[in-house]
């Protein structure tokens, strides 16, 4: 049975991953900033008669939360194959970036792409012992520059710039760290892909897409087969541009 460790999954897409992996069989550990919080997701999953779950108390943006985390997770597997960095916040209105609060963009990153970087770090070692490992950065279409940049699109460019452009960094990291682990051959699959604007608290649950339709795209990355396919950017249906 395959390991897999989604951050931020006792709510939204997250958990709703865990719920569509675990049915395929994968062992899924729940992260969850709040040990209680991830105890009623399990317990909701249990409800559903879903028994291969346990939650994990980790705060992404907290180091030693991480820490703690990853340690453990050494006491309970000898290796993990699946990493899906999925935590984030969507940051305090307004985000423009010409007036905006400087100190909301730093909470967004410290979320959104450090939090994704230090986790990614810290569970390295236990993914390098999976036979095929895989790390997905769940990212948006916001941090898209080729699309920011169409004549026409997003007409209010401004509303999500902070969380835009972390998501835009967790982008470059997808491709910096595939290629990076690449070229000292170590073979572990780094991709990015967006769930699309899908109805969560992130967004006040207006987004036109179901939970479900959302951790489709993240789930059919995950089950994936081919090591090969890496530093690459997808949403349900195909590749974004970066």
């Amino acid at each position: 049975m395959k390991t897999v460790l989604i951050t931020g999954a006792n709510k939204g897409i997250g958990f709703e991953t865990a719920r569509q992996l675990a049915e395929l069989n994968y062992f899924v550990y729940l992260g969850s900033r709040n040990k209680e919080h991830g105890l009623e997701a399990i317990k909701k999953l249990n409800d559903m008669g879903i028994a291969n779950v346990e939650t994990i108390v980790i705060d992404v943006a907290d180091i030693n939360s991480v820490r703690h985390a990853r340690q453990e997770m050494e006491t309970k597997i000898n290796s993990l194959d699946l990493l899906i960095n999925n935590a984030g916040i969507a940051g305090d209105q307004p985000q423009d970036f010409a007036t905006g609060d400087v100190e909301n963009l730093r909470r967004v990153f410290d979320t959104n792409f450090f939090g994704a970087v230090q986790t990614t770090q810290e569970f390295l070692p236990l993914l390098k012992k999976s036979s095929q490992a895989a790390i997905i950065n769940v990212s948006s279409e916001v941090g898209s520059i080729a699309l920011r940049t169409e004549t026409g699109r997003n007409t209010n460019r401004d509303k999500y710039n902070a969380y835009g452009s972390s998501k835009t960094a967790l982008n470059a990291f997808t491709v910096m760290l595939a290629n990076e682990l690449h070229d000292t051959g170590i073979s572990i699959s780094v991709n990015s892909v967006t769930p699309g604007y899908t109805a969560t608290d992130l967004n006040q649950f207006q987004g036109a897409k179901t939970i479900e339709e959302g951790a489709r795209p993240i789930v059919k990355l995950a089950i994936q087969s081919d090591p090969g396919i890496t530093a690459k950017f997808f949403k349900d249906g195909g590749e974004v541009a970066w």
